[in-house]
């Protein structure tokens, strides 16, 4: 089997995941590498819904990378609300350090579980996965895991995950919250919704 660094969002975005890559035959390592996330409890919340899971359900091995918040102020905040460029620093730096600690304890292929949510940016996050993964000599493991998000969401539940209702930092939780809010205006008012993501 070969041995791949997975870089974990959260614990629900990893169960399909981590089920499709070990069919596939990789044998996989949690890598938890994300800075974005605020506020402090939530990062806490988050961290430990999947190091219980990983450990205690799936059996799986998980590294705590480095979580630069100084860093992510610096190159990712300064984007605000212009998501494109917002996620792509993001993701950089995430994935970054993710394929860092891959180069450095040995593994030879590198994926994330940000690849499962429908509201991420996946074709930026694969550009910036495909880079990264180059620059360190690693083989980028590219999955379309969005078609799985359902089945994800429903046995996250089944196991009584927390379950997140934003990516992460303060400006997707705003976001979010917007969308939430337009929603329901819109279910109100009787007209469709959609979601930006």
């Amino acid at each position: 089997m070969a041995r791949l660094l997975l870089h974990a969002c959260c614990g629900p975005c990893s169960l399909e995941p981590v089920r499709s890559l070990m069919e596939e035959g990789y044998e996989p390592t949690i890598c938890w590498t994300n800075p974005n996330i605020a506020p402090a409890a939530e990062h806490e919340l988050r961290l430990t819904t999947l190091l219980d899971w990983a450990r205690d359900t799936a059996h799986l091995d998980v590294i705590i990378a480095g979580d630069d918040r100084a860093a992510w102020e610096r190159t990712v905040a300064p984007h605000g609300f212009d998501r494109p460029a917002r996620c792509r620093a993001c993701y950089a730096q995430r994935l970054g350090e993710a394929c860092r600690v891959a180069a450095a304890e040995g593994f030879t292929c590198i994926s994330t579980t940000l690849a499962v949510s429908p509201y991420q940016l996946f074709e930026t996050c694969t550009e910036e996965l495909v880079r990264l993964a180059g620059a360190y000599g690693l083989s980028p493991v590219i999955r379309d895991f969005r078609p799985l998000y359902p089945n994800a969401t429903r046995a996250s539940r089944e196991l009584g995950m927390y379950r997140q209702n934003y990516c992460g930092c303060r400006f997707s939780a705003a976001e979010a919250q917007i969308e939430r809010q337009l929603a329901r205006d819109a279910r109100k008012a009787g007209r469709p919704s959609g979601h930006a993501g």
